[in-house]
């Protein structure tokens, strides 16, 4: 089966492990999208144009320029084709491209982050919301990486019922790989700081704000390293930040998959709490960090009320802040001594490997499903009425 994998962020290492693991699963897949990045890109691409980060109105003027061109630039290959368009915006190339095809390919959407501008009972909100129901229409499946995409976005808001796939933020398996079961050099358990990691897309000021209060209201007793790709559009200050704190340490971007048992192996938690949609996308999350980290041995820190709070309390590890204030952070991570984080620790180390990362099959299935060669198959784990892929 051919797939024509349509990308809003070339430059978003995201995309490419999608590619992976349709490849895993047997696809021949073609890449076509947008950058916002420089240098060069993982993998052969159709560079369609340039956006930027958080510019919607720049996106939707890229999206009607590559518009009538779309056909072209994405010829049909032969035999059986799957359109796969990840977000909005490519939703929208992807119609037209199926359009084009005069009926011979297959529409899927991956609706894997929801923009605030589609949020909320505006006019804008609403519009855009209209135009993804009517191109959801045309779509086969849509593929969740949370089901809280489904039970806070979908349904509230009407949208239309199409086939759903939950499909999680997990690594690729790595059966000959030992799971950490020791604590962190130098951390909380060999007598040193709590040492907190926060790795992956860095974009929330919040996290900044009170990472760096809590570590300069007692020096010495909590450090936090950062790993990762900072959104300086959202904290222009962040690296003035970090060197004003020596409790904070940035050690820049990082090798996936590669880099991930050191990264998370030197950290006794790990930050999962995302406030840069605060109420709203960064609630209903599953973010990559989540399985990275737990499959690394590093405890996770999460917020009460939040879906990946939800997963963390199901499956009996972690630790949960009360309430998005810096008073409740402190409360939280102060109360941790060496032998609580020992616990928890050992948690997370019993939770099965399956629900942490990918296998092939498991990736067989995926393009299985997209492809619709395959029955969406269901995970017992799944809101009912999501179907998911077993874990």
């Amino acid at each position: 089966m051919h797939v024509t994998y349509l990308a809003h962020d070339l430059d978003d290492p995201a995309i490419w492990r999608r590619v992976e693991m349709l490849r895993r699963g047997g696809a021949d897949v073609r890449v076509a999208g947008f950058r916002r990045g420089q240098g060069p890109l993982p993998g052969p691409a159709t560079v369609l144009g340039r956006t930027a980060n958080g510019r919607m109105v720049q996106r939707v003027r890229a999206i009607g320029a590559a518009w009538p061109g779309i056909a072209r630039a994405v010829p049909p290959q032969d035999g059986p084709e799957v359109v796969l368009a990840r977000n909005l915006e490519m939703l929208a190339l992807g119609a037209r491209l199926v359009r084009a095809r005069k009926g011979r390919a297959r529409l899927v959407y991956e609706l894997l982050d929801i923009h605030g501008m589609m949020l909320g009972q505006g006019a804008v909100a609403r519009t855009l919301r209209r135009v993804e129901a009517a191109l959801m229409r045309r779509a086969e499946l849509v593929v969740l990486s949370s089901p809280a995409f489904a039970a806070r976005y979908l349904g509230p808001h009407g949208q239309p019922e199409v086939p759903a796939l939950l499909v999680e933020n997990k690594p690729f398996a790595r059966p000959q790989a030992a799971r950490p079961d020791a604590p962190a050099p130098g951390g909380l358990e060999g007598g040193g700081p709590l040492v907190i990691g926060w790795f992956g897309m860095l974009r929330c000021r919040w996290s900044l704000g009170v990472l760096d209060q809590l570590t300069r209201a007692t020096p010495g007793r909590f450090r936090v390293v950062l790993r990762g790709r900072p959104a300086l559009d959202v904290m222009e200050d962040f690296h003035a930040v970090i060197d004003a704190n020596p409790d904070l340490s940035f050690l820049g971007p990082y090798a996936w998959p590669g880099d991930l048992p050191d990264i998370y192996g030197g950290v006794d938690v790990a930050w999962l709490i995302d406030r840069y949609q605060a109420g709203q996308n960064s609630d209903w999350l599953l973010p990559n960090r989540l399985y990275e980290g737990c499959l690394n041995g590093a405890v996770p820190v999460v917020l009460d009320g939040t879906e990946v709070a939800r997963r963390t309390a199901a499956w009996g590890c972690g630790v949960t802040v009360a309430a998005p204030d810096p008073e409740a952070v402190a409360a939280a991570l102060s109360a941790l001594d060496p032998a609580g984080l020992a616990r928890r620790r050992a948690a997370v180390s019993a939770i099965p490997r399956a629900a942490l990362e990918m296998d092939d099959a498991e990736c067989r299935r995926l393009t299985a499903a997209i492809c619709g060669t395959g029955a969406v198959p269901l995970a017992e784990a799944a809101s009912p009425a999501i179907p998911a892929l077993a874990r």
